[in-house]
C-alpha cells in the first residue's frame, strides 16, 4: 500500500510538471502568449484573436557544463503591468507611451541553477529574453546555444533576407546586411548562401496576418544574432555569428557575466501590415547606456560621393555641396572616404571654416578596420583601437566637425558589437554623432546611444550606381523597407537620386527607372535621423521648381508616421 502511495505520488507530481501552463496577455486581451512546461521543456506559442500565429516553439539556453533547458521546473511566477513613457526624437513616434503586461517565470535544473524566462506583451508585441541569476561560485555563462525558437503554421511564406558568408564581398566586407529580400517565399526555403537570415524577418501567416521577428537591446554584452536555416516544418531558431566573422578573431558565441541577461527577442503581431509599420517595440524595452555629452542636432544632408564617386573629394567639389545644402537650408554635408589624402587636413579645416559661414556643419567618412577587412580606402586604422580612435575624435572635435561616417565592419561576433559601442561612447564624449555604415542591423541603438544617427544594414542606394539590376527593382525594395529593416531601426539609405544617368554629368551610367515623384517619396518614406540626399548641383537647374521646393521643405528628422 505504501508503495503504491509512493508511485501515484510520482505520477501525479508528474502530470503535474507536464500540465504546467501559463499565460499573459496584451493589456486588450488579443495577442495572448501561452507557456507550457513540458516534461522539463518549456515552450511557447502565440495567439491573436483566437489564432495561431506561432506554434509550440522551444525556449531555453545551453552554457558550458550549465543545462537550462532541460529538467526544468517552474518554481515562481510573478506578473507586472508595465506603463512607460517617453521622448525620442529620433525615431518614427516622437512621444511613446508603452504599456505591457510582463511574466516572470522562475526556473530551475535538477542541480538548482536558475533561469528566469521574461516576455513583455503589449497589444501588438511581444519581447522575451532570459535572465540569468549566479548561484554558487560561477560568476559566467559562455553560452553554447540559445534554443529560442519560431515555428510558424504551414500556412504561413516568409520575407526574409540571407545572411552573408563571413570575409565575403567586396574586399572581405561581410556581412553587411547587403543582400536582398525574397518576397513571399514558401515556408522553410533554404536562404541563398546557407547561413541562416539577417533581422529582421516577415512572416505571413496566411488569411490571419503578419508577424515580424527581430532583437533589439544588443551592445557590447552580447553578439549579434540571426535566425537559423529554417525546416520543412516550418521552424527558426535563435543562431548566433559564424566563427569565420572578425576574420576569424574572437567568438562566434556571447557569454556574459552573472547575474546577466540576454538581448530581448521581439516580435510585432498584427492582422495587418499597420502594426507592423508602427512598432516601436524596438526602443520600449532598452535605456539610455549614458548621456548625451551636448544636444545634438540632427537634420538633412548632401553627400557628393553617391552620384560623383571618388572624384568629388576634392577642395572644390566639397564646396559646390557645401554651397547646395546652404542653397537647401540643409545642415550637413558628408565628406567621405580619401578626404585625407585628396583634400588633407589643412582643407578641411578651411571646408569648416567655409561651411560655418553658410549655416553648414561639415561630416567625415572613416574606415573601421584594423584586421577585418581589406577595404584600401582612408582614413583607416584610427577607429580600431581606443588610443588613435580618442586621439582623432580629440582632433575633430577642436576643429569643429559635427560627425562621422564609420564603415566596413567584421560581422555580429561581441568583439566587433563592443567596438560599435566603444565608437558611440568615445565620440559622446567628444560632441560628434555617428553612423555606421557596412555593418549590422541597429538594435535599439537610437534609444541606447543618444548620438547613434543611423546604421546602412540594407541594400542601399550606392547600388543604384554599381548595378543596373538595383534601379530595375528600386521601387520593388522601396516596397519593403517600411515593413521590414526599417521599421526596426533608423536606416541610412541615401535617398532621392534625381539624375536620370547615374554619373557626374547625368549622360551615362546607370539608367533610373523611377520617376521623379517616387524619389521625392523616399524622402519621407525612409526614416533616419540624418538623411544623405543624392541631389546634385545640376538638379538645382534641371529639375522644375515644385521638385526643388518639395526638397527644401523635408522635415529635419525624415519620416515621422505619427
Amino acid at each position: 500500500m505504501k508503495c503504491l502511495l509512493i508511485v501515484t505520488f510520482l505520477s501525479l507530481s508528474s502530470l503535474l510538471s507536464f500540465a504546467q501552463n501559463v499565460t499573459v496577455s496584451g493589456p486588450d486581451k488579443r495577442l495572448v502568449v501561452n507557456l507550457s512546461l513540458e516534461n522539463g521543456h518549456l515552450y511557447y506559442d502565440v495567439q491573436l484573436d483566437g489564432k495561431a500565429m506561432l506554434e509550440k516553439s522551444a525556449l531555453g539556453l545551453k552554457g558550458r557544463q550549465v543545462d537550462l533547458s532541460s529538467n526544468l521546473k517552474l518554481v515562481d511566477q510573478q506578473y507586472n503591468k508595465i506603463d512607460e513613457q517617453y521622448e525620442e526624437q529620433k525615431i518614427k513616434r516622437r512621444q511613446v507611451h508603452y504599456q505591457a503586461n510582463e511574466l516572470i517565470c522562475k526556473l530551475e535544473n535538477g542541480n538548482k541553477q536558475a533561469l528566469h524566462v521574461i516576455f513583455r506583451v503589449s497589444n501588438h508585441d511581444i519581447a522575451f529574453r532570459y535572465h540569468v541569476p549566479q548561484v554558487g561560485e560561477a560568476a559566467n555563462l559562455y553560452i553554447e546555444e540559445e534554443l529560442s525558437s519560431f515555428k510558424f503554421p504551414n500556412v504561413t511564406t516568409t520575407f526574409l533576407t540571407a545572411q552573408a558568408p563571413p570575409m565575403s564581398g567586396w574586399m572581405k566586407t561581410k556581412p553587411s546586411y547587403e543582400e536582398e529580400y525574397v518576397a513571399d517565399e514558401q515556408l522553410g526555403a533554404p536562404s541563398k548562401y546557407g547561413y541562416g537570415f539577417s533581422f529582421p524577418a516577415l512572416f505571413h501567416v496566411g488569411d490571419r496576418g503578419w508577424v515580424l521577428v527581430s532583437e533589439t537591446g544588443v551592445g557590447a554584452l552580447y553578439c549579434g544574432s540571426k535566425l537559423s536555416e529554417g525546416t520543412k516544418d516550418g521552424q527558426y531558431k535563435i543562431a548566433f555569428p559564424e566563427i569565420g566573422e572578425n576574420n576569424g578573431i574572437g567568438s562566434a558565441n556571447p557569454a556574459i557575466a552573472l547575474p546577466g541577461n540576454t538581448p530581448w527577442r521581439t516580435l510585432t503581431v498584427g492582422s495587418t501590415l499597420k502594426p507592423i509599420a508602427e512598432t516601436t517595440i524596438a526602443f520600449d524595452v532598452v535605456e539610455p547606456m549614458y548621456k548625451a555629452s551636448k544636444e545634438y542636432r540632427f537634420g538633412r544632408s548632401t553627400w557628393s560621393w553617391l552620384e560623383w564617386q571618388d572624384g568629388s573629394i576634392n577642395f572644390e567639389d566639397q564646396k559646390k555641396f557645401v554651397d547646395i545644402s546652404a542653397t537647401m537650408g540643409y545642415e550637413f554635408v558628408l565628406v567621405d572616404n580619401w578626404w585625407d589624402s585628396k583634400i588633407g587636413r589643412d582643407k578641411i579645416e578651411a571646408l569648416i571654416d567655409y561651411g560655418k559661414d553658410k549655416g553648414v556643419g561639415i561630416c567625415l567618412w572613416y574606415n573601421s578596420n584594423g584586421f577585418w577587412n581589406d577595404a584600401p580606402q582612408t582614413p583607416k586604422n584610427m577607429m580600431n583601437t581606443a588610443v588613435a580612435r580618442k586621439k582623432e575624435m580629440a582632433w575633430m572635435q577642436s576643429v569643429g566637425i559635427k560627425g562621422l561616417k564609420v564603415d566596413f565592419f567584421g560581422g555580429d561576433k561581441q568583439e566587433t558589437m563592443k567596438l560599435y559601442e566603444d565608437i558611440l561612447s568615445d565620440a559622446n564624449d567628444h560632441g560628434l554623432s555617428v553612423i555606421f555604415h557596412g555593418c549590422t542591423l541597429p538594435r535599439g541603438w537610437e534609444r541606447m546611444y543618444p548620438n547613434f544617427v543611423g546604421s546602412e544594414a540594407v541594400l542601399a542606394s550606392e547600388n543604384l550606381i554599381f548595378t543596373q539590376h538595383a534601379n530595375d527593382t528600386e521601387a520593388f525594395n522601396a516596397s519593403l523597407h517600411p515593413f521590414i529593416r526599417n521599421t526596426v531601426g533608423s536606416m541610412d539609405f541615401g535617398p532621392v537620386l534625381l539624375n536620370k544617368r547615374h554619373n557626374r554629368e547625368n549622360n551615362g551610367g546607370m539608367i533610373r527607372k523611377t520617376t521623379e515623384t517616387f524619389q521625392l517619396a523616399t524622402a519621407v518614406l525612409f526614416q533616419t535621423p540624418v538623411q544623405n540626399f543624392g541631389i546634385t548641383p545640376n538638379n538645382l537647374t534641371e529639375m522644375p521648381a515644385h521638385v526643388i521646393d518639395f526638397m527644401k521643405q523635408v522635415p529635419r528628422s525624415g519620416m515621422r508616421l505619427f
